[in-house]
């Protein structure tokens, strides 16, 4: 599907799941990489993750529909934020998705712990992944001074 025929399918849900017109833009943005879509309050233009297709025409559908509650409800002057009741609501009453489906292979990367913080006097642990100066902190159960310790890759 390209650009011209998500305008077209985004304008025919908003008529025909919340009676109102799709006046602004839709298109795509394959930069997106933990969201299926994004509202701008400021131009009213929705953006949509292309990789999403992947999932299914029902997975797309449901991000489309999230976004025009975003939609709807800004241009009315209601509560348009994932928080407010407004928006919780006409989400559930037009069967949009809440969150979307994480897409394969895009799982969050955490980086692995590499240092440990030890404390002198009562042995306590503390588990970074970043490199600290053990000089500029204490240890919070006793206020003991801490040492550094790098740890070693296990295969």
């Amino acid at each position: 599907m390209d650009q011209r025929q998500l305008q077209t399918w985004v304008e025919q849900i908003s008529l025909a799941d919340f009676g109102l017109p799709f006046r602004h833009e839709a298109r795509y943005n394959a930069r997106l990489r933990t969201t299926g879509g994004r509202y701008f309050p400021h131009d009213h233009a929705i953006e949509i993750n292309p990789k999403y297709w992947e999932l299914g025409e029902e997975e797309v559908l449901g991000i489309i529909r999230h976004e025009l509650c975003h939609y709807h409800l800004h241009l009315t002057g209601k509560g348009y934020k994932h928080r407010d009741p407004e928006f919780k609501a006409l989400l559930k009453k037009v069967g949009g998705s809440r969150f979307c489906t994480p897409l394969p292979g895009n799982a969050t990367k955490s980086r692995p712990i590499k240092y440990v913080l030890t404390c002198r006097d009562c042995r306590t642990k503390y588990y970074r992944k970043r490199k600290m100066d053990p000089r500029r902190y204490y240890c919070g159960k006793c206020s003991g001074e801490l040492s550094l310790t790098k740890v070693s890759k296990r295969s």
